[in-house]
C-alpha cells in the first residue's frame, strides 16, 4: 500500500446509513472458520480499483471491521461493483456502489482477531480524527489554490487603466482570504500536533474540518467572482476548485456532524476539569 502497488477502500456507509453509523445493515455471518457478507455499501472511494477493503458489518456480537482482500476492477468471488457514482467535482477518482452477496472470507480477517469482533465501531471512529485532519489539509489546498488563481488574476485583468488589485473592493476580499487561510493552516497543525502526540485530538480535528472546509468552499467562491465571466468557464482553474470544494464540507461526517461532535467533546472536558 505504501508503494501504491495496492489501493485501499474504506466502506462504512450504505443507502439508509451515512453519519448514523449505528444503522449498517451489511451482515457478516459466521458459518464455521468463514464469515458470509451480504449488503450494500455506498460512497466508496477506490472501490473499483481497489485490491483491499476496511469493511464495517455487524455480526452476533455487534459491528465489526473486516479487512476483505479483493480483485482490482472486477468483480471477486460474491463482491461486485453494481454502480459508480458520477459527481460534481473530485472526478479523478472513482466513487461506487459496492454489493457483498454471498462472500465468504475467513475469521483471520476480522480488524483485531477474536477480540475485535463486536468492537469494529471502536476501530472506525477513532481512525475518524485523522480522517478528519486530512480533510482539513485538502481543504486547505483546495483554499490556497484559489487565493493564488484570486491574486494571479488581480494582477492581469486590468478596469479602468489599473490592475483590479488596485481597488479597494478587490483589496478586501483578498485580505479576507488571505487571513482565513492562514487560520485554516494554524488550525490543521495544531489537530495534527496533538494527533501525532497520541492525544485525543476529536474536538481540535472537528473544528479544523469545519473551519477549513468551510473556508475552501468560500474563498474558491471569492476567487470566482474576482475572476468575473472568466471565473465561470473551463478556461481558468478556479471552476474547478468551486466544483471540488463542496465534497470536504460533507466528506469524513457533515459539517453539521462536526458541530455535534466539537460541542459533546467541549461539554466532557468542562466536566472533567470542573467536577461537581
Amino acid at each position: 500500500m505504501a508503494t501504491g502497488e495496492v489501493r485501499a477502500a474504506f466502506s462504512l456507509s450504505e443507502p439508509d446509513a451515512g453519519s448514523d453509523t449505528q444503522a449498517i445493515r451489511c451482515k457478516a455471518t459466521p458459518d464455521g472458520d468463514e464469515y458470509i457478507l451480504d449488503g450494500t455499501k455506498m460512497w466508496v472511494t477506490n472501490g473499483e480499483r481497489s485490491g483491499l477493503v476496511a469493511l464495517a458489518a455487524k455480526t452476533p456480537e455487534g459491528i465489526t471491521c473486516f479487512i476483505v482482500e479483493k480483485d482490482p476492477g472486477s468483480s471477486f468471488g460474491g463482491i461486485s461493483v453494481s454502480k459508480t457514482i458520477p459527481k460534481l467535482g473530485y472526478k479523478g477518482i472513482e466513487t461506487v456502489e459496492m454489493t457483498y452477496a454471498g462472500h465468504r472470507v475467513p475469521r483471520s480477517t476480522v480488524l483485531g482477531g477474536e477480540e475485535g469482533l463486536g468492537k469494529g465501531l471502536h476501530f472506525i471512529l477513532g481512525s475518524l480524527e485523522l480522517g478528519r485532519i486530512n480533510i482539513a489539509a485538502r481543504a486547505v489546498g483546495v483554499a490556497r489554490a484559489a487565493f493564488d488563481a484570486a491574486m494571479k488574476y488581480s494582477h492581469e485583468r486590468e478596469t479602468f487603466g489599473v490592475p483590479i488589485n488596485k481597488h479597494q473592493a478587490i483589496q478586501f476580499k483578498l485580505a479576507d482570504m488571505a487571513t482565513k487561510l492562514e487560520a485554516s493552516k494554524l488550525l490543521v497543525r495544531s489537530a495534527a500536533e496533538k494527533f501525532e502526540r497520541g492525544e485525543r485530538a476529536d474536538v481540535e480535528a472537528g473544528m479544523a474540518k469545519l473551519f477549513c472546509s468551510e473556508t475552501a468552499f468560500e474563498l474558491a467562491t471569492e476567487s470566482m467572482r474576482i475572476h468575473g465571466g472568466y471565473g465561470y468557464t473551463q478556461e481558468f482553474p478556479v471552476e474547478r476548485y468551486y466544483r471540488d470544494a463542496p465534497l470536504m464540507i460533507i466528506g469524513e461526517g457533515t459539517n453539521e456532524i462536526q458541530r455535534i461532535v466539537i460541542a459533546r467533546g467541549l461539554l466532557a472536558r468542562w466536566a472533567e476539569e470542573h467536577p461537581a
